[in-house]
């Protein structure tokens, strides 16, 4: 092969990568057109449903709640960031804090999730690490707080919170918190209705290949 060929077969296979690449995140950062329907959303993204059902059968907690959750943090925008504060009423100020991603999980606790699980290569903009995180989060909300795993407003407002946070029940200073989290319930309510009409459409992942954490 000559030098010019080579470096023909380089530039393209360069230029492919990065096609690949883009076209990846791009599909990653979609969000879903109707985010009020999870038959939709599944469909929409089918695999998020097998993210979200490995989620839920490793932590076991159920994908309505999973779903549910995430809407409310980030209304599934693999990016999502806390708006700025203002600073003199008009300039851009820091964010109030480090959360980020599909789960909106804060720096500190995420790198407790990636500790917890082994999961080092773990991102909050990939769906299937935020989602696994949900899970995990909501699951020790049940070892430390003892939340049954389909109680979905005591688990948000210990996702919210923190479980120390709970525990203290900080929420009952934040009069505007509580309804929040009646709204999560009532989007899980629905969630597991209309999933419960086409769960059949989408393959679930066999056993053997769920993440071994625990």
């Amino acid at each position: 092969m000559t030098r010019r060929n080579l470096l023909i077969t380089r530039i393209f296979s360069l230029i492919c990568t990065l096609v690949f690449l883009v076209a990846g995140c791009a599909h990653r950062q979609i969000q879903p057109k109707d985010m009020d329907n999870i038959c939709q959303i599944f469909r929409q993204h089918r695999d998020w449903f097998k993210s979200a059902y490995e989620s839920s059968e490793r932590w076991s907690v159920s994908i309505p709640v999973l779903m549910a959750i995430m809407h409310q943090e980030s209304k599934f925008k693999a990016e999502a960031k806390p708006p700025r504060t203002t600073c003199l009423f008009f300039f851009p100020g820091p964010r109030p804090s480090s959360a980020y991603g599909y789960a909106q999980a804060l720096d500190e606790t995420w790198e407790k999730y990636r500790s917890s699980t082994g999961n080092w290569g773990a991102d909050r903009d990939n769906f299937a690490d935020a989602i696994d995180f949900i899970g995990w989060y909501c699951n020790l909300s049940y070892s430390v707080c003892g939340i049954a795993p389909n109680d979905t407003y005591n688990l948000y407002l210990a996702y919210h919170e923190g479980h120390n946070g709970f525990n203290r029940r900080t929420y009952r200073n934040k009069k505007w918190l509580e309804p929040v989290a009646w709204k999560v319930k009532r989007r899980a309510d629905r969630y597991a209705s209309q999933l419960a009409s086409c769960e059949g459409e989408f393959e679930k992942p066999r056993p053997c290949c769920l993440w071994p954490f625990s």
